[in-house]
């Protein structure tokens, strides 16, 4: 994350926060903010929250409601809404797989800007991460500062399992391994760097 967060977009992860808790639908921080209320860094051009696909419309409405503009892109997996011309994006299928309450599970309650909020976890936002990379995007330098940030936070064996089916995401660990950010199995780590 930037030294300074966009002020214009905490306000929006605010407002949105506070009107999915009030109608009471399950929701977790995802993406860079997400890295940054686990104290990494990452970017921040909008804002992502995952929420299951039978919550979206109920979401959407209570948003409506309260002046954000709504739009349903071609993209099947997930809805954007727009406060003030900031985005924010509701996904309900990140990396083709669904979110699930299991997926709402795997989070930790961390305040965000004086919000407490549940945030997915460490190990999920690298998981996300890895999973995003394919033949047609695979750019490695979104990825390195999530896991050098937070790769005390990750349970590894758990991201090389649930990344096992992708060769984008081997090679990602191959290159941490590399670059001395995390050992492979089997590997002794002579010192930590990154």
């Amino acid at each position: 994350m930037p030294h300074r967060v966009d002020e214009g977009l905490v306000t929006t992860l605010k407002r949105v926060a506070s009107v999915l808790k009030q109608a009471e639908i399950p929701f977790a921080l995802g993406g860079s903010f997400a890295v940054y209320a686990h104290g990494g860094h990452s970017s921040d051009h909008d804002v992502d929250f995952v929420i299951r696909e039978q919550d979206k419309a109920r979401a959407l409405e209570e948003l409506s409601a309260v002046g954000f503009e709504v739009e349903q892109p071609p993209e099947d997996w997930l809805v954007k809404v727009f406060d003030q011309g900031r985005m924010v994006d509701l996904i309900y299928r990140p990396v083709e797989s669904p979110v699930t309450d299991a997926t709402l599970r795997d989070t930790v309650m961390r305040p965000v800007e004086a919000i407490n909020m549940p945030v997915l976890s460490a190990t999920q936002l690298m998981v996300h991460k890895l999973l995003s990379y394919t033949q047609h995007y695979c750019d490695f330098a979104t990825g390195l500062p999530v896991a050098r940030s937070l790769r005390e936070q990750i349970d590894w064996d758990r991201v090389r399992e649930l990344t096992a089916k992708s060769p984008y995401a081997e090679a990602f660990l191959v290159l941490l391994d590399r670059l001395d950010v995390v050992a492979l199995p089997g590997q002794a780590r002579l010192s930590v760097g990154g």
